[in-house]
């Protein structure tokens, strides 16, 4: 059984959903429900989710790197600061 959900949300907010749904060749309904889906069966974890083909070629590439979070802190703020 299907029931109307009334969400309240930023308009700015709103067009960008709709704009992903149209994308994915789905309504906002079905985008929504997908999700409500996915939090409610545990499946959002890096394990289970479904990346994108650039991000899955990348996924993993650094494992066994002898590259520490301090190194990357350190990359970070010579690039921008």
């Amino acid at each position: 059984m299907n029931t109307k959900l009334t969400l309240r949300l930023n308009n700015e907010l709103i067009d960008v959903a709709k704009n992903y749904a149209k994308k994915e060749g789905k309504s906002l309904s079905q985008i929504v429900s997908e999700f409500f889906a996915a939090i409610s069966s545990k499946k959002i974890n890096s394990q289970n989710m479904k990346l994108k083909p650039k991000t899955s070629k990348l996924y993993g590439s650094l494992k066994g790197s002898l590259i520490s979070k301090e190194d990357y802190k350190k990359h970070i703020e010579n690039k921008y600061l």
